[in-house]
């Protein structure tokens, strides 16, 4: 299907009286359309419309009416505890990461790492999309519940695990639900804090990893050499619901406190059972979201496991997967479009170009980061003869950056107002600064000074990006849509880090057994394919020597490929970004109430 997308010569900051929907993305509600719900939704003036609007979902009517019975203290309580998660929770994920290696070599199955990683996180990225809706109807304390005690779960399920099957199983349960907790975090915020100062408090609860990305691994050190792994895990499953249930407590009492007043509508139904079932599938959008996470998961799916089939792209089962998955994903617009009574997100909202385009942007930020990143930590090893802790360092850079940048872009925003021009002339030239100096700074015998500063470039840039690109589809949705819009969103993340990861390999293994082949001296011809499938391996030759020069120009000359292909590829995230509308975020009141 073709977008027609009119580009207006003309860009002003949206009024605040106005909703921040491009002109052509507004559709006039009619009573006989399937969309007249949604449609009327968007097009609700918040500024003039009630506390409480009633064309909004239960979930969300019950969060605008939290908002009105928030004491400033409570509030203030709540971010608070939401820092203090973040923290601990960041702190854990680390640890619980290193640890997987472990657990799977002590059952004998370390090649199975690698499987129950993709698994658990690719289920834990598709499950936003049904999450979304249950918030908006169920309620944000309900499903914040929910995902505490899918993690609790997990992290149980990890501690007592006998096989790897069952730890796997344990990973999917914990990254579901630390998944949906992270979403329900990031919606509060959004429900409870003002447009232009909702920046500075996303980068606000980010800045915790800042300081938890550098002690996580003497941590696991510890665990290791004293209480074991599965002692690593029982001590979060305690932790874990200790730490995020004062958190639900405080939403629940203030849900309630918000019914008790009158202020959220009360749902008075006559439907029988099955009825009830068949409501709640429509309000769901049960059908779109089989269609579009089953999709998602076999497409996906095929681009992380193909590397495991004997026959690797010509495997029967990965062919299947692309074919049926890709089929599933063309008929999710169709039928959203054309026969779904509720959509999952409003279709004009979906091609609105600010959203689409937004999409498109961070699908080529992830699809570029994967594409030069996957061999970057062993190229700092290899080729800059960096110890462990060094290169594990170097990688980090981005992490502590982009998130202390975070910080500051948040204040710039509150005072600025502008998410376009920050975006356009510092966050997308940056970032193809430093992948562009890259190319010139992979040579063997650079100081690694150099690759640091390039890292710092890239933190900044991405930095700037990250915030800006969740700040823009909020900014044009209205707050019946938010979840939604983040959730879609995390979708096109998702599938430009497995298309990232999926082409850096692809050029891996095409290109770098050849250049070794070609390089490395006639005595160490037949140990080539040691050399090329080990890391340890290849750093083991003496730095200086004929075959080590080999394989760090085998690497360089590889990397420089990679290097130019994601270079290239920042052109679509620069053309996308200068298809946004000029929003000016301190001109629009979005929620109201009690906020920050």
């Amino acid at each position: 299907m073709r977008f027609r997308l009119p580009i207006k010569p003309d860009e002003i900051p949206v009024d605040e009286k106005q909703q921040p929907n491009d002109d052509e993305a507004n559709v006039t509600p009619q009573s006989a359309s399937k969309e007249a719900a949604t449609s009327r939704a968007d097009q609700v003036d918040d500024d003039k419309s009630d506390v409480v609007n009633p064309e909004f979902q239960h979930g969300v009517q019950s969060a605008q009416a939290m908002t009105q019975v928030w004491s400033k203290q409570h509030l203030i309580l709540a971010y608070v505890m939401i820092w203090i998660i973040y923290f601990v929770k960041n702190f854990a994920f680390g640890i619980i990461g290193t640890l997987t290696p472990y657990v799977t070599s002590s059952f004998k199955e370390h090649s199975l790492t690698g499987t129950t990683t993709i698994l658990s996180t690719l289920i834990g990225g598709l499950f936003k999309l049904p999450y979304a809706k249950l918030i908006d109807i169920w309620g944000r304390p309900q499903g914040f519940a929910l995902m505490i005690a899918c993690m609790t779960v997990g992290l149980i399920m990890m501690a007592g695990c006998n096989n790897v099957q069952t730890y796997c199983a344990a990973q999917v349960f914990y990254s579901v639900g630390s998944a949906g907790v992270d979403f329900t975090l990031t919606i509060f915020i959004a429900d409870t804090s003002a447009l232009k100062n909702r920046a500075f408090w996303l980068g606000f609860v980010g800045s915790p990893y800042i300081a938890t990305v550098w002690a996580y691994g003497p941590a696991t050190e510890d665990i290791l050499s004293s209480m074991g792994w599965r002692w690593g895990f029982g001590i979060w499953a305690i932790v874990t619901p200790v730490m995020l249930t004062p958190l639900f407590f405080l939403f629940y009492y203030n849900q309630r406190k918000a019914q008790k007043a009158g202020l959220v509508p009360e749902r008075h139904s006559q439907r029988t059972v099955m009825q009830s079932i068949a409501y709640y599938g429509k309000e769901f959008d049960v059908i779109g979201l089989l269609l579009l996470t089953t999709g998602l998961a076999l497409f996906l799916l095929a681009f992380n496991l193909y590397s495991k089939q004997p026959d690797e792209w010509k495997s029967p089962l990965i062919i299947c997967f692309i074919v049926i998955g890709g089929l599933l994903l063309i008929a999710f617009p169709v039928y959203e479009r054309y026969i779904a009574p509720v959509t999952f997100i409003p279709w004009s909202l979906l091609l609105n170009r600010t959203v689409f385009f937004t999409y498109t942007m961070a699908a080529s930020i992830y699809l570029a980061w994967y594409l030069w990143d996957t061999y970057f930590y062993s190229m700092l090893v290899v080729v800059f003869s960096q110890s462990v802790t060094q290169a594990t360092y170097i990688t980090n850079i981005y992490s502590v950056g982009s998130c202390f940048w975070a910080v500051l872009m948040g204040i710039l925003i509150r005072y600025n107002g502008r998410l376009k021009w920050q975006a356009l002339y510092f966050g997308v030239p940056i970032t193809i600064l430093g992948v562009g100096l890259m190319i010139k700074f992979r040579e063997p015998g650079v100081n690694i000074g150099y690759i640091v500063m390039c890292q710092i470039f890239i933190a900044f840039g991405g930095g700037t990006l990250v915030i800006c690109e969740q700040m823009t589809v909020m900014a044009v949705s209205s707050q019946q849509h938010i979840p939604a819009v983040l959730a879609m969103e995390s979708m096109f993340i998702n599938i430009g880090s497995a298309v990232g990861t999926t082409i850096a390999t692809a050029l891996w293994t095409g290109i770098f057994p050849q250049k070794l082949a070609e390089y490395l001296p006639a005595d160490a011809q037949s140990n080539l394919a040691n050399i090329y499938g080990d890391m340890t391996v290849q750093a083991s030759y003496p730095v200086g020597s004929a075959a080590r020069d080999a394989i760090n120009r085998s690497y360089s000359e590889t990397q420089r490929l990679m290097l130019i292909a994601a270079t290239c590829l920042y052109t679509v995230t620069l053309a996308s970004v200068m298809m946004w509308k000029d929003v000016n975020v301190k001109k629009i009141q979005q929620v109201k109430g009690r906020i920050l």
